[in-house]
């Protein structure tokens, strides 16, 4: 059942309701397409509707209650989404990176903040300093490196994968080559060459059998498409923000193309533990928006 809360919360010069499903994101979304809300109004487990809207989306079919019970609700239907399961904010991401980057290359501040500038250009919204410190927290995640070398050489290639982005097939090359430029200053050839190297594997996420440090960039990269589905659709939100010149139907041919790409790939997670943590959930994320573009 879809479900509103009374117009109280201020914003923007007006006040917002909470439009939920007490059933599944799907019915959510579907009902949010039907009254031509825009993706950008989704938050995790919710839709923010102004006082305009109000009247009407009653009108289309949903029901009012009080904000105490569309909490309840939402959290009694599983889909409530906690803070800790977020994505985290923008200025929350930018202090974690500042103390990520001193660890990482202290002394060279000029190029870590030629980085934060890169990840917080205006056109990026899915590909933004969010992103970067989902992968950095997954390398964690998916397992020690070999070497301490390893260590640093896995995280400057996720610093550098997406650091020039323009939404084309030339980003990662483009990215790679800055890496090269940007360290081959004063970092030995081979560490940057393997840095690079990373960097252009992120265009496939395809790497070789025996490739470990391959297996856990990839794998940090994609694992957002493991994450709770409320998460995982806040990530397509954003990715669709990112290609907003498309057009719809472009993008959902696109789109498709994109999610056939991935759900072929066998298997989607290269590492033991990465295959632990996100597989399942990444095949029932992938598989439930291909519904969605399809139909």
């Amino acid at each position: 059942m879809i479900l509103i809360d009374p117009a109280v919360w201020p914003a923007h010069g007006t006040v917002f309701s909470h439009l939920v499903s007490d059933t599944s994101l799907a019915e959510l979304h579907e009902f949010a397409r039907a009254a031509e809300i825009p993706e950008r109004a989704f938050d995790h487990d919710h839709y923010d509707v102004p006082l305009s809207r109000y009247d009407d989306l009653v009108a289309r079919g949903a029901v009012p209650v009080s904000a105490k019970e569309l909490l309840q609700r939402l959290v009694a239907s599983g889909l409530r989404m906690r803070t800790t399961e977020r994505t985290p904010k923008r200025v929350v991401a930018l202090q974690r990176l500042a103390e990520s980057w001193q660890e990482l290359l202290p002394g060279h501040d000029a190029i870590g903040a030629e980085l934060v500038e890169r990840w917080t250009e205006s056109h990026r919204h899915y590909h933004d300093v969010r992103h970067l410190l989902q992968v950095l927290t997954a390398l964690v995640q998916v397992g020690p490196p070999t070497t301490p070398d390893d260590d640093r050489t896995l995280r400057l290639a996720a610093w550098f994968h997406d650091a020039v982005y323009e939404g084309t097939e030339h980003d990662e090359e483009n990215s790679a080559q800055l890496a090269e430029r940007m360290l081959g200053r004063f970092l030995p050839t081979r560490q940057v060459d393997e840095v690079a190297r990373l960097v252009r594997l992120t265009r496939t996420h395809d790497p070789d059998e025996h490739d470990q440090a391959g297996a856990q960039l990839v794998d940090a990269d994609l694992s957002v498409l493991g994450q709770r589905p409320g998460r995982y659709d806040v990530y397509v939100r954003d990715v669709r923000a990112d290609y907003a010149h498309v057009p719809d139907e472009l993008w959902r041919f696109g789109r498709l193309r994109v999610l056939d790409h991935l759900l072929g790939l066998t298997p989607l997670f290269r590492t033991a533990r990465g295959r632990e943590l996100w597989a399942e959930r990444a095949t029932e994320n992938l598989t439930a928006e291909r519904a969605r573009w399809a139909g």
